[in-house]
């Protein structure tokens, strides 16, 4: 499963020095709550909401820090991610998507990375989420309504 959590924390949080910590973190706390678990076969999707929780604290304790002056800039580096071989149009727009998805209150990103990243249903995200379908399309949508101001897609301003 290391793969998958891995995988799961990096298009949560983007490459970083916390990321394997992340990991490990994610790792302790499924190896501390296993008593929990009450059905082994859906021990993956457990996994997963363990990663989603942990990766959602950490997005959130990173904005209070940076709003208090105690950490420096942790954005996603776009020049990590995107191919060099990509249209430079291509390398623009996805340079604002990041922007955008760094600036997204941390429930809104989480929500917004598994749908339109891991391509999760919204019955699955509400699950790993532990909220209901309601509070993950409004999540969505607020992230996809964010997205397209950012984007130009839409003749809304903030």
């Amino acid at each position: 499963h290391a793969g998958m959590v891995n995988g799961l924390a990096y298009r949560l949080v983007g490459r970083d020095a916390d990321l394997d910590d992340l990991v490990q973190d994610c790792f302790a706390e499924a190896w501390r709550s296993l008593g929990r678990l009450a059905e082994p076969a859906a021990f993956s999707t457990w996994l997963g909401s363990i990663v989603v929780r942990t990766a959602h604290k950490m997005i959130r304790r990173r904005r209070l820090l940076a709003r208090l002056g105690l950490s420096g800039d942790r954005r996603i580096d776009p020049d990590q991610v995107v191919s060099p071989a990509a249209p430079a149009d291509v390398r623009a727009e996805l340079r604002a998507i990041y922007g955008v998805v760094d600036s997204l209150p941390a429930a809104s990103r989480v929500a917004f990375v598994l749908r339109r990243i891991e391509g999760l249903a919204l019955d699955e995200i509400a699950t790993l989420t532990g909220t209901s379908l309601a509070t993950v399309k409004r999540r969505i949508a607020d992230a996809e309504r964010r997205l397209a101001i950012a984007t130009g897609r839409t003749q809304e301003s903030s």
